[in-house]
């Protein structure tokens, strides 16, 4: 009997610059990954950040995809916003539309989309959130590829509308026992210690278990590892990851050789 097949992407949030302020280690960490959440203007990024980081995606042979967020630019994205469905929809549709011109315009095509900060945190609980967001990304191009965590109103919602799924991990950042991540402003969100979170990601990804803040291992399914490009140590650790995963027989592959619907 041949050996199960491990397969895995690993996605980074990119192109979260703005105007002279340069925000991450773009150009060397997208050698690393296989898909890259290239945010379109409303959290972070401008227009000439989109082009750049779209052609820099081509030049590295990554996947690219769109990571919409509310319009925040002070708040980054990470403060929650009221924003009635249909103006969430419009939001999300204006966004992802936009970035899918600078991909057209490099020659490549757009694979996913990807919420950002507190729109993702937010539309994981709640399915109203979840079913505009899909709407407007089904809307666009049913081809298109929702990254989400597993067992979300996300997921939920894709399903619903016939989009694509991948279950998004991730790898520095600590788990609670229903499977939502620890709050950034409570112990333990962070997992600091470099070779734990690898161990973390091997065992998400090789075993579909992660250990929780309290102790407890619960189920995940790791179709894409979320990997970070603007912290000191960003670079180093996702060549530690990748080099971890490769050794560990599991191959790095962009989301659309993982998810078929």
């Amino acid at each position: 009997m041949s050996e199960a097949r491990f397969c895995v992407d690993l996605n980074c949030d990119l192109g979260e610059s703005f105007g002279r302020y340069k925000l991450g280690l773009d150009e060397e960490v997208i050698g690393y990954v296989s898909s890259a959440n290239v945010a379109c203007g409303f959290h972070a990024s401008d227009p000439t950040v989109m082009a750049e980081t779209v052609r820099l995606a081509r030049a590295a042979g990554v996947a690219a995809g769109a990571h919409p967020g509310f319009p925040d630019l002070q708040g980054f994205g990470r403060r929650n916003m009221n924003m009635d469905a249909a103006e969430l929809h419009d939001a999300v549709l204006y966004q992802v539309a936009a970035l899918a011109g600078f991909c057209r315009a490099a020659g490549i095509g757009l694979q996913h989309v990807k919420p950002h900060g507190a729109m993702y945190n937010m539309a994981v609980k709640d399915m109203t959130m979840a079913q505009a967001i899909c709407r407007a990304v089904q809307e666009f191009d049913p081809e298109l590829i929702l990254l989400a965590p597993g067992g979300s109103c996300l997921q939920k919602a894709a399903a619903e509308c016939g989009l694509g799924f991948a279950c998004e991990v991730f790898a520095d950042r600590g788990y609670q026992a229903d499977g939502s991540l620890v709050p950034r402003s409570q112990p333990g969100a962070m997992i600091e210690d470099e070779d734990e979170a690898i161990a973390r990601v091997l065992r998400m990804v090789k075993e579909g278990v992660v250990r929780t803040a309290d102790g407890q291992d619960i189920a995940v399914q790791a179709d894409s590892v979320c990997v970070h490009g603007d912290g000191p140590k960003a670079l180093a650790f996702v060549k530690k990851i990748r080099e971890a995963l490769t050794a560990a027989g599991v191959e790095i592959v962009p989301l659309a050789e993982i998810v078929r619907k």
